[in-house]
């Protein structure tokens, strides 16, 4: 993440490219999709071979990313690539977070302030 100290920059770690929303970040909020056969799939261990693109673990990024037609130019191949098993993926993750304690302990947390 890049942020700025009066008119100096600092770097605090390496920054990635969201190719849904173009938002730079660390790589920590991001999640590393490869092809394999031409489906895109998420690397969750950052550990696959080949090349890399990053995204928001977020629906509206995938959205954007398709629309613009970003995956291709990201993994610099030609034609359409498959990513069902990516929006399968979100669609996972979206339900594992909205069901987390700690989300349902923020909302019993709420007071009402009149």
């Amino acid at each position: 993440m890049v942020q700025r100290r009066g008119s100096v920059l600092t770097h605090i770690g390496p920054v990635r490219t969201c190719i849904g929303c173009r938002a730079r970040t660390l790589p920590s909020e991001l999640l590393r999709v490869v092809v394999v056969d031409g489906t895109v799939v998420p690397d969750t261990r950052r550990r696959l071979p080949g090349r890399g693109a990053w995204l928001h673990p977020d629906p509206g990024c995938l959205r954007n990313a398709e629309k613009r037609r970003a995956f291709p130019r990201a993994f610099r191949v030609q034609g359409p690539l498959d990513v069902e098993g990516l929006r399968e993926h979100f669609e996972q993750y979206r339900q594992e977070v909205a069901g987390s304690p700690r989300d349902q302990q923020e909302a019993r947390k709420q007071v009402d302030p009149s």
